[in-house]
């Protein structure tokens, strides 16, 4: 893929299907420094274990679009994949059923994650990636679904960018197709007289 320059920094972005041990590690630190505030914030599990992580990193069926700098080094990732089996949390059962004519065509895909370095995140790393996703679905005219937490919705807004980002590069229709309600009772003893 070309090298983009953003804001001073210039990146590739290389779709890669299995990564070398040590970008693994480097991308496991950054992704529990990223994901690990959400284990607080979120009644679902947001961040892969450890384990989970690498093999994900070394299953070949994900595809990882991986962003570097002119020295090579490792500044971003995002996950994707049309064997939505690697996905354990949804169910590839719901996205047969719903896009038969794109599950026949092998079009359906599932975005994971996306990370950037801390000290790239205003550089447009994120959007980069992003937008080498959008071209690989939008060429397909597939179907990509994604999930985000109500953490990151409400105080980050990644509905209204995601929206706005691929309505700028896609004619696309965006719905929101589920919910999942958590519910907590807290007991404070018998019901009084």
């Amino acid at each position: 893929m070309p090298e983009r320059t953003l804001e001073g920094l210039t990146v590739t972005i290389e779709v890669e299907t299995v990564l070398e041990p040590e970008v693994v590690e480097r991308f496991h630190a950054l992704y529990a420094a990223t994901f690990e505030p959400l284990a607080t914030r979120a009644v679902a599990r947001q961040v892969l274990h450890r384990e989970e992580f690498v093999e994900e990193m070394s299953d070949p069926r994900v595809m990882k679009y991986v962003a570097r700098d002119l020295d090579g080094e490792v500044v971003g990732l995002t996950t994707l994949t049309r064997d939505l089996e690697t996905v354990p949390w949804i169910s590839p059962d719901y996205f047969a059923a719903h896009y038969p004519e794109h599950t026949a065509r092998d079009a359906v895909y599932y975005l994971g994650f996306t990370l950037v370095a801390p000290q790239h995140r205003r550089t447009h790393v994120f959007q980069s990636m992003i937008e080498e996703v959008v071209e690989l679905v939008r060429d397909d005219r597939g179907v990509c679904g994604w999930d985000v937490c109500a953490y990151n919705e409400q105080h980050l807004g990644f509905s209204t960018m995601i929206g706005a980002l691929l309505h700028s590069r896609a004619d696309c229709t965006i719905e929101q197709v589920d919910t999942q309600t958590y519910s907590v009772v807290r007991m404070h003893g018998p019901r009084g007289s």
